[in-house]
């Protein structure tokens, strides 16, 4: 889809990531333009002519500068996806909201000078890492004897893990941009204000370490190690800092050309400062750093961006995921079980408030989705002229989502494997091809995904917790009516909904209130689980003569055990 002619729409948009670009829309133009050069583009744009005020305005010709972090000490994860998938939502929204006539682009910026202070535990040839200890990590040897460094083998499955999700991005490193000269006129600027910058620093440090802090780390001209240790001369002049190099003495380095490197609440600064940032997202942990580099990038001359502070996940027992503890749920889990379209959904989904990110979230997080990903559709296919810009899916799917989704719901599949005892793709299709007239694999490729996620989940997490238990009285009194009504409907019925009637009639007649409770009753007796999905849906696809069967063992007692 075009993102043209959507600016009136995005102006009235209630969701997040439109929230956001309206405010990096008032920086641009606020830093950008005079007083009345702004307000003639605020004109053209709520007219629909962005483009007429990009052409009228030069200094809107500059690309606006979105910016994701990572730490390549570790492979990326589920919060480096969460963090690259939400920033570019916003840059979708922020395209919109000018009708795609203001460039942007996003830089995924690796900090891959920063030295190993630690040995990652999971990684293999520990010894010689060890002997790389406190190098950069561009320097690091290769663990895994791929790349020419540790950083350029987690850079490169950075950039890989980024392209098969299809991002739009440019890498940067922290090593090449140091030593290509890009950071060096504003480093030099933090050598001369340096004072300014310890002034911001200082008061957030413990006293031990306030009394040695210098925000420049020197790489050492002996060892290559990047050193923590005081700056005990400045020389502006000359560009250059002297400290005492624990394996060579006294020595002066330029802070030019990647002789130094900053600490990292400094280096932030640095970077939106001489990149230009215009908007960079961040956990809640990192709040008070966001603060102290907003002030640092101020020290330096810089403006700092529109930032974003995200919450973080939990796990199952409500605590922060860590990846030192390995709690939570990983980039591989969630793939395994759900689509990446889910995934990015349920980052989509309350940005601000802590979220579960366990595996019992990811079924529901992909029936939502579908959920949207219909109702999308329904308008679409209304006629309806409005792009739906709101919808979750707009945003899952940078402005264009596809035109189908999935027939059956992902829960559906799970109890239809559960049922079936399906361990193969090939067994669930046996099911689907009669239900869904035409449907294969190739016609229906997300149906396709979502039988092997559903297999792979009901083996790992269902099958090993399920529970039958035996019926009582009255559900056993309800079950066996069930059984006639079924009998009586047309050979082979696959209508859902005169299924489900039938199902809903069996519970009233019984008695049961509230009516949930028949249909928990038929969960726990025949699938051992509390929940499952609408039964009349089930029903039709594994066809009335199974459910019935079914409904027999379960009266029987075979189901238990």
């Amino acid at each position: 889809m075009s993102l043209q002619g959507l600016s009136h729409q995005a102006r009235e948009a209630k969701s997040w990531p439109f929230e956001q670009a309206r405010l990096l829309l008032e920086r641009i133009l606020r830093l950008r333009l005079t007083d009345a050069e702004r307000d003639l583009a605020v004109t053209l744009i709520a007219q629909g002519k962005a483009a007429e005020a990009v052409a009228t305005l030069p200094a809107l010709v500059k690309p606006v500068v979105f910016q994701t972090g990572y730490g390549p000490s570790g492979l990326p994860h589920v919060g480096t996806f969460g963090e690259v998938a939400r920033t570019t939502m916003v840059r979708v929204a922020f395209r919109a909201l000018t009708d795609d006539a203001i460039p942007t682009r996003l830089i995924a910026f690796s900090d891959d000078m920063d030295g190993m202070r630690k040995i990652p535990p999971n990684v293999p040839n520990q010894a010689m890492l060890l002997e790389d200890i406190d190098k950069p990590l561009s320097v690091v040897r290769d663990p895994f004897g791929t790349d020419g460094s540790f950083a350029g083998h987690n850079n490169a499955r950075l950039r890989a893990f980024l392209d098969s999700f299809g991002f739009d991005y440019e890498f940067m490193s922290s090593s090449e941009t140091y030593r290509s000269g890009r950071f060096d006129a504003t480093l030099l600027t933090a050598l001369a204000r340096f004072d300014a910058i310890q002034k911001v620093m200082l008061p957030t440090l413990g006293p031990e370490r306030r009394a040695t802090y210098s925000p420049f780390l020197p790489v050492s001209p002996k060892t290559g190690k990047v050193l923590q240790v005081p700056t005990l001369e400045r020389n502006v002049e000359k560009g250059t800092i002297v400290f005492d190099d624990p394996d060579g003495g006294r020595t002066e380095v330029p802070v030019t050309g990647g002789h130094v490197k900053m600490q990292w609440r400094p280096d932030w600064a640095l970077r939106w400062t001489a990149l230009e940032v215009d908007y960079e997202m961040s956990g809640k942990d990192l709040i008070d750093s966001v603060k102290t580099s907003t002030a640092i990038a101020k020290a330096l001359g810089g403006v700092p961006p529109v930032t974003f502070s995200y919450e973080l996940f939990l796990d199952e027992n409500a605590e922060r995921i860590s990846k030192t503890k390995g709690n939570g749920f990983s980039m591989e889990e969630w793939l395994r079980y759900a689509p990446p379209e889910s995934l990015a959904y349920y980052m989509f989904q309350s940005p601000r408030s802590a979220k579960r990110l366990y595996f019992d979230v990811a079924p529901k997080a992909t029936d939502e989705y579908l959920q949207q990903l219909d109702a999308y559709n329904r308008k679409r296919a209304e006629g309806s002229n409005e792009p739906q810009i709101d919808n979750p899916v707009w945003h899952v799917h940078h402005a264009n989502p596809p035109a189908e989704g999935s027939p059956v719901s992902y829960s559906l599949l799970l109890n239809l494997v559960s049922a079936a005892d399906a361990s193969t793709k090939d067994i669930l299709w046996g099911f689907l091809e009669r239900y869904i007239p035409g449907a294969t694999p190739a016609t229906q490729p997300l149906l396709d995904h979502l039988a092997g996620y559903a297999i792979n989940y009901y083996e790992d997490f269902v099958k090993p917790s399920k529970t039958f238990r035996v019926a009582d009285g009255q559900e056993r009194a309800a079950m066996q009516d069930l059984i006639a009504r079924f009998r009586a409907l047309p050979a082979g019925c696959q209508d859902a909904e005169l299924i489900q009637n039938e199902v809903y009639a069996a519970g009233k007649e019984a008695g049961f209130e509230p009516l949930r409770l028949w249909f928990t009753a038929l969960y726990e007796v025949l699938l051992g689980q509390s929940q499952g999905p609408r039964f009349g849906s089930f029903a039709a696809i594994f066809g009335l003569e199974r459910t019935i069967a079914l409904i027999e063992r379960g009266l029987a007692g075979e189901l238990v055990g």
